[in-house]
């Protein structure tokens, strides 16, 4: 591995220097922007250089307090825009720039039509929305300050994340989520403690792909959420650092600097946090013979303690080997050490009356250690940004270990260890080729490689094996996975209607070898998957777009891990090695339309999917002895039915009433319809369900921003389960300090308590009631410093992302 890496830097790094032109290197524009009427200087107005030709490439910068500029960019035809609240806009349209050059001073008169809303605007619209997908910008929103990416994504709109951390797309939980456009080590083995766990800080904004093209993964038939983690490309130190305390006890700093001095940029967001997050659970079951009769009943409550606890660093640089080529390596480490109580009290009832109690008592540690590196290499051609290749290459290691010694009934009843070690190793090359005036053209390969062994050890202490009634699970899994992909799709925009058409082949091996039991599964499978977007542009504020895609579910190696977790000695979790993927094929339909204070953008969709994977919860045909009754153990495992149906409308606005006052709503009504059977067991069903998400944004007075969130999601239900509607509410207020270079941020989360599951299931062997709750109600008060940079008005412009853009995005 270590030589592969190094035959790949020296090509790369030698091919990039080989290949250096001579004619066409980086130049400055320069200038001053003052008030016409007065002379002074505006110091921080927005300087924005656009591309003529590719309207989305933009960069800039602002001014300083004796109203200059400086921005660094290469030759071409620009739009240059100079912007200054309150101040009327300055424009020169298709200006030829190929050298050096000064533009003087710009002068700015005062907007009379503006003077009396003449109250600054701390900060743009959180949610921005393109053609293709949300842009949620991150830094934008109060609530989620001191929090992590969970709380981040529980905000985004289309996007919400269950009580238990499974991230849903529109109501469906397979969901694609990336780290700058690629799969990470950031996420984790275990992604839903891992987004738990990356603070939100790390994170500069986070787009919502709901008809991803033919250059993304087909994997996820929800969707593609693509993180992009913070990274200045300004000259000099900047950056920001945040601490934070909060209760349940709550500790935490971190900080994201960057340093760009002529052609190298050092970057890094490093924190560490310290979080206690209590929950609760209740199970209530009733078991039946197979006359249906009453045999006993089992009463659960359980109460958590979890301490999450860790070192999340990244560090990278960024090399311009010349004016069209760049080299960034970064490595990222994480070191986690997890502890968590859980506490089980029992009560049993038999047909006949008699009732007894107990309890369990399950501590567990769990360290987490992981490492990647990564390597970017991006080359333009001739000079244009859109005539590029570009590479990247993967290294990971993730280690994980989990041990608990369960006490139950005051005496040591089993011990149990999970040891994780996995390797992934990641390959991507690009090439993006301009045809005609708008055309374009890309080709790639994706290469995904993946090796997780999984040793799993129990062992009974008290009682014993054959007085408890159950197979000993102990087992090692060797688990194998390799994709191989191909691409190409081509796009144009011919006056007002605009596509983008593609092809991606996605080739599939999986080895699942259980070496214990001597069980060994291999599955192949190979696909094509189409995709279409169209957009037609009535006018700039109004468009509509039409998206087609099929995608693939793979099943997640903990899907398919047969160890039981075994979070009570009645119910267990087990994965399905015999799982095999399910296709879908989508098509989305949207509109959108900007008016002077509102923004709306509405779509309907619709999804097929076949070999669907669902849960299901089933009895073992095992027991287990509690006090002397037997009692039945309950599996919840994932299995393969037939076919589902989902269509839904969904709709998000942006509304701006006032310069103090901002709203944006999402709602999302879908209908599930699923048609299986298994085990001789029908499981049709149907369910329309929605949830809708406000954000209300108000400046009061002394400039504090108050910043209100509500969610609502409607009740669900599947063929054995029904769960009940959840409601939560989000309170943060956050006043400027010290010349708008720090910031103080108060934050209440679930302030009613009542961000809880609670679900009805129903079999003919038994009757459960269960409620479960993974976090309290929580207090979080957050600090955040900013370095040589003010906190940004609604706007600045002056960063440029091309992280995941689409082809035709207005």
């Amino acid at each position: 591995m270590q030589k592969l890496f190094f035959v790949l830097l020296v090509l790369t790094t030698t091919y990039s220097v080989a290949q250096r032109p001579n004619n066409s290197r980086p130049i400055k524009v320069t200038g001053t922007v003052i008030d016409q009427e007065t002379g002074q200087p505006l110091e921080y107005a927005t300087v924005i250089l656009q591309r003529v030709r590719n309207a989305e490439s933009v960069t800039g910068g602002i001014t300083d307090a004796s109203g200059k500029f400086e921005v660094e960019t290469l030759p071409g035809v620009f739009n240059i825009i100079v912007e200054y609240l309150t101040y009327t806009t300055f424009r020169k349209e298709r200006q030829p720039l190929r050298s050096n050059i000064d533009l003087g001073q710009i002068a700015l008169l005062v907007d009379i039509s503006q003077l009396d809303e003449v109250e600054v605007i701390a900060e743009r619209t959180t949610v921005e929305l393109r053609l293709d997908k949300k842009i949620y910008n991150v830094g934008k929103d109060l609530t989620v300050r001191g929090g992590t990416v969970s709380d981040v994504l529980d905000n985004v709109p289309s996007v919400s994340v269950d009580v238990e951390g499974n991230v849903q797309l529109r109501g469906n939980d397979d969901v694609r989520i990336l780290i700058n456009g690629k799969p990470s080590a950031l996420t984790g083995l275990n992604s839903t403690e891992a987004l738990r766990q990356l603070p939100a800080e790390s994170i500069e904004k986070v787009e919502v792909i709901t008809s991803p093209s033919a250059r993304y993964d087909a994997e996820g038939s929800g969707g593609i959420i693509n993180i992009i983690l913070r990274r200045s490309k300004l000259q000099g130190l900047n950056g920001a650092l945040t601490t934070n305390v909060g209760y349940p006890y709550t500790a935490g700093i971190n900080g994201n600097l960057n340093y760009r001095s002529g052609d190298i940029n050092i970057f890094t967001n490093t924190g560490y946090n310290y979080r206690e997050r209590p929950g609760n659970s209740l199970n209530d079951t009733d078991f039946f013979d197979a006359l249906g009769d009453f045999t006993n009943s089992l009463r659960e409550e359980r109460e958590f303690d979890r301490i999450r606890k860790g070192l999340n660093a990244n560090f990278g640089v960024e090399w311009y080997v010349n004016e069209t080529a760049s080299i960034t390596q970064s490595i990222f480490v994480r070191d986690s050490d997890n502890s968590s109580e859980t506490t089980n009290e029992f009560f049993q009832e038999d047909a006949d009356g008699n009732s007894s109690s107990g309890f369990r008592f399950d501590p567990e540690t769990e360290k987490d250690q992981t490492f990647q590196y990564a390597f970017n290499f991006d080359k333009q051609f001739n000079g244009d940004t859109e005539h590029k290749l570009t590479f990247a290459f993967q290294y990971e290691t993730s280690d994980e270990v989990e041990e608990s010694l369960i006490v139950q009934n005051g005496f040591d009843s089993e011990s149990v260890r999970t040891a994780e070690d996995q390797r992934r190793l990641f390959l991507q090359t690009d090439y993006v080729l301009p045809v005609g005036k708008s055309g374009q053209f890309e080709l790639g390969y994706r290469g995904d490689f993946n090796t997780l062994e999984t040793d799993y050890g129990v062992i009974f202490i008290s009682p014993t094996i054959d007085e408890l009634g159950i197979t000993n699970p102990s087992n090692v899994l060797d688990y194998k996975e390799s994709i191989n992909a191909i691409y190409t799709q081509y796009g144009t925009k011919i006056k007002k209607f605009s596509f983008l058409a593609g092809l991606r082949y996605e080739a599939t091996r999986l080895i699942i070898n259980q070496l214990e039991t001597n069980d060994f599964n291999r599955n192949n499978f190979d696909g094509f998957f189409p995709t279409l977007n169209l957009n037609y542009e009535i006018s700039e504020k109004e468009s509509f777009q039409f998206g087609y895609n099929r995608r693939i579910r793979r099943p997640r190696s903990r899907f398919l891990n047969p160890f039981p977790s075994r979070s009570s000695p009645t119910n267990l979790f087990q994965g399905n090695p015999n799982l095999t993927p399910s296709f879908s094929n989508q098509v989305d339909l949207g509109y959108l339309k900007r008016f002077e204070k509102l923004t709306l953008n509405g779509s309907i969709y619709f999804q097929r999917a076949t070999d669907v994977i669902t849960f299901i919860t089933e009895d073992t045909g095992e027991d287990t002895f509690f006090d002397g009754e037997q009692v039945s153990i309950l599996r919840r495992t994932p299995v393969n039915l037939a076919r589902n149906d989902r269509y839904g409308f969904e709709i998000t606005t942006n509304y701006r009433p006032t310069q103090k006052w901002n709203l944006n709503a999402n709602f999302n009504l879908f209908n599930l319809i699923t048609r299986g059977d298994f085990n001789d067991q029908n499981f049709d069903a149907e369910n329309l369900s929605w949830f809708v998400r406000l954000n209300n944004k108000i400046t009061l007075p002394k400039k504090i921003d108050w910043q209100t969130r509500i969610f609502y999601r409607g009740p669900t239900e599947n063929a054995q389960t029904r769960n009940q509607g959840i409601f939560s509410l989000d309170l943060a207020f956050s006043k400027d300090l010290f010349n708008d270079k720090a910031s103080l941020a108060l934050t209440v989360s679930d302030v009613f308590n009542s961000r809880r599951r609670v679900s009805e299931t129903v079999t003919p062997f038994f009757e459960n009631d269960s409620e479960f709750q993974w976090r309290v109600r929580s207090y979080n008060l957050a600090f955040t410093y900013r370095f040589n940079q003010k906190k940004k008005r609604n706007t600045d412009r002056q960063r440029e992302y091309d992280e995941g853009e689409e082809f035709g995005a207005p």
